[in-house]
């Protein structure tokens, strides 16, 4: 009967926990080497759009130990169009405490995951070509190599509250 309880059990949280985030149109995350994220450690993240009268939103990925010293991040977003030969650069800000030094996201242990919203107010966007879009994230801190970093990841989620 315990047996039982327990199958039941991890169903059920199974199921709320799938139902509480919607599903990724696309998501990559990379393991930064020896948790210290350098200058020359830029992840490139590639996605397919095939529907441009689609929203979508997206989100940085981060995953990082409570042992890191900041409560944010500056990074520099280059953003490559299909049949473009040179990507747009735009600095960001991810805040990843509040004020009094509480992490935002998720946390486990002494790890903590976060996913933050990378459009203006988390409004969905569209983009206006279909093909191959490209992103690369570079930390932009004055610590290199970054320390506590564990990964970085890009996320594409299709808008399905239109």
């Amino acid at each position: 009967m315990s047996y039982i309880k327990n199958i039941f059990s991890i169903l059920l949280v199974t199921a709320l926990l799938s139902g509480c985030l919607p599903s990724a149109y696309y998501q990559k995350v990379y393991s930064i080497p020896d948790a210290g994220w350098t200058y020359d450690f830029r992840p490139v993240y590639k996605f397919e759009i095939s529907d441009t009268s689609a929203q979508y939103r997206t989100y940085f990925v981060i995953k990082h130990t409570d042992a890191y010293k900041y409560s944010n991040i500056w990074l520099i977003m280059k953003t490559k169009k299909p049949g473009a030969s040179e990507y747009e650069l735009t600095r960001v800000e991810v805040p990843l405490a509040q004020q009094d030094g509480k992490w935002l996201g998720r946390g486990m242990g002494e790890l903590w995951e976060q996913r933050i919203p990378l459009t203006f107010y988390n409004q969905p966007q569209s983009f206006d070509q279909t093909g191959t879009y490209e992103v690369m994230f570079e930390q932009n801190m004055r610590d290199n190599p970054l320390q506590e970093v564990l990964q970085v990841g890009f996320r594409v989620e299709k808008d399905t509250k239109r």
